[in-house]
């Protein structure tokens, strides 16, 4: 019992370390964001802020457009996002129901494709955005997020839309379901963990994505939050405002830490969905 006690103390000591130092960053981020400006660089440290200072986060909303940029960013990443979820969930059915001629073939090329850099077509994308006369819209980023996270729902949707009984389908042919009226019916409310955990791993990369929304998006109001932060400046172009920074940080990390809070349980169903059957 001693030992058991023993090596749980161990454990529990242990989880409070690693979960210490992943959030070490992060907590650093906030008490920088309310610290004073003269006790940012001071020596020795100052962990703790003589007094709280809420300045920085209220020049981040009136010097620059940073509201508006973070509406554009939960706007392109919930549009990304569910456009996503659309089209791979469409092509995830017919890959596990349809019995398609290479299915596994293409399932396999739908993962390489998932590994894909995406930085290798930033070229021809800039060339088809500025033909269609995109630049500084929405749909610039809407669609390739979209387009290149389908691969990687497209793999994970077809494996748990495999483990869904086709007896249940049966039944609903039965009753007069049409193979969309089953998708939406019956197999998108079963997939409902697989959903959530797809959801959020597309939306955190559309959110923090930089390198499209730097090339794509040229005018401060229809900049992303990841540009907005590295477009921040200070009085002049030999300061760096890192209260500023740390402010913007926290507060664009809250809409993740929201969304994944409020999608925790559904999260946590999806990857441990198949792991055990019975």
């Amino acid at each position: 019992m001693k030992r058991k006690k023993f090596l749980s103390i161990c454990l529990v000591l242990g989880v409070g370390v690693v979960v210490f130092f992943s959030l070490a960053p992060f907590l650093w981020q906030v008490v920088t964001s309310l610290k004073p400006s003269n006790e940012i660089f001071s020596r020795p440290v100052r962990y703790i802020p003589s007094h709280l200072d809420l300045s920085a986060y209220v020049k981040i909303f009136s010097r620059h457009p940073f509201a508006r940029q973070i509406l554009n960013s939960v706007f392109i990443a919930c549009a990304g996002t569910f456009l996503c979820l659309f089209a791979s969930s469409l092509a995830s059915y017919a890959l596990a129901r349809l019995r398609l001629r290479g299915g596994r073939g293409f399932l396999l090329f739908l993962l390489f494709l998932s590994l894909f850099p995406p930085v290798v077509l930033i070229v021809p994308l800039y060339e088809m955005v500025s033909t269609f006369g995109l630049m500084n819209n929405y749909l610039a980023l809407i669609i390739p997020y979209a387009a290149l996270n389908v691969p990687f729902a497209t793999w994970v949707l077809t494996s748990f839309f495999r483990q869904i009984p086709e007896a249940l389908e049966d039944a609903a042919k039965v009753d007069g379901l049409s193979r969309l009226g089953i998708l939406v019916r019956i197999i998108l409310p079963l997939s409902a963990p697989a959903l959530a955990t797809t959801a959020i791993l597309v939306f955190i990369f559309c959110w923090n994505e930089f390198l499209f929304a730097l090339t794509f998006m040229t005018r401060a109001t229809s900049r992303t939050v990841p540009v907005g932060i590295a477009m921040l400046s200070g009085a002049s172009q030999y300061e760096i405002p890192w209260d500023q920074i740390s402010a913007a940080t926290v507060l664009t990390t809250l809409p993740l830490v929201a969304f994944v809070v409020l999608f925790q349980r559904r999260i946590v169903e999806g990857l441990t969905a198949g792991a055990v059957k019975g």
